[in-house]
């Protein structure tokens, strides 16, 4: 799934390619979609792409006074190119949900909203307020927004694991499962820890950790092309993925937390004092 440094990075490709030119024809093949229909989508045509934002993990062209908002979910991806076919979508034929065509069709660049898999979760937005988005509406304070005592007081009281805490976008706005596990490996706190009860170092150590690999990931993807960005954060991971391989600190194995659809890594010596997590399908199977 993209998340903070991904979308930032794909906003950056927009305000660079896309701002100042003028949509031609938005082509919706997969009209599931479409969360509002109010104005239609062809309210765009004709207009120009004023800005380009990021809201957490939701991307969005501002084009007038309306948004065009996305949320890329797990397997969507924003894919550009320099020529669009002219060609309208065949509805409900191959990963291309929405294509927006910056200029005359076929004659321009623009770009794709895909999808792959079968589990069809991409959203597409067209407001006039960003925040009429249920979810942005809900996000909590941006990861890199939030200073020591910000992170401090948004933890406290909270019962729940640290792991499942950061990436509540309703409490922090832009983690997601990679870049969680890789804050709290930098930060050598365990992924089940209670997110309200963190000492002081390990809260101090948890803000500098998120801000470092946040800043860093953003730094290294911003620039880079909308078809590389996906490498650029695979080749940055230290644990996230990396189950059965050296931590690149200690050299023991990074190993795994499999849930029913998702799993997690972590370094049990960097981080849980060499206690091993239980691993709830491992468990179910040994039984």
């Amino acid at each position: 799934m993209p998340e903070l440094p991904e979308i930032e990075a794909l906003a950056d490709h927009l305000r660079r390619h896309a701002v100042g030119r003028q949509i031609g024809r938005i082509d919706v093949s997969a009209f599931s979609v479409l969360k509002t229909f109010d104005p239609p989508i062809t309210a765009l045509n004709g207009q120009t792409v004023t800005e380009a934002n990021r809201w957490g993990k939701y991307l969005g062209v501002q084009v007038g006074d309306l948004h065009l908002i996305t949320h890329l979910s797990r397997a969507g991806w924003l894919k550009w190119s320099e020529k669009l076919a002219a060609a309208p979508l065949k509805p409900g034929k191959g990963p291309i949900a929405l294509r927006v065509h910056l200029g005359t069709p076929g004659e321009a660049p623009g770009f794709d909203l895909t999808e792959a898999g079968t589990q069809k979760r991409l959203a597409v937005w067209l407001v006039d307020d960003p925040v009429k988005v249920p979810g942005i509406a809900a996000l909590g304070p941006d990861a890199l927004s939030l200073g020591p005592d910000d992170l401090a007081n948004v933890l406290k009281g909270n019962s729940g694991r640290i792991k499942t805490v950061i990436t509540d976008q309703k409490v922090i706005a832009g983690i997601g499962n990679a870049y969680s596990d890789e804050i709290l490996h930098v930060a050598r706190v365990s992924p089940f820890a209670t997110a309200g009860k963190l000492t002081d170092a390990q809260l101090a150590a948890l803000h500098d950790a998120m801000i470092t690999v946040l800043t860093d990931a953003v730094t290294r993807s911003v620039g880079q092309q909308a078809a590389t960005l996906k490498g650029e954060k695979r080749s940055g991971l230290r644990v996230h993925a990396r189950t059965g391989l050296p931590c690149p600190v200690c050299g023991d194995p990074v190993r795994e937390v499999s849930f029913a659809d998702k799993s997690f890594q972590y370094c049990a010596t960097c981080q849980t004092g060499g206690k091993v997590l239980a691993d709830r399908r491992m468990s179910r199977l040994l039984k």
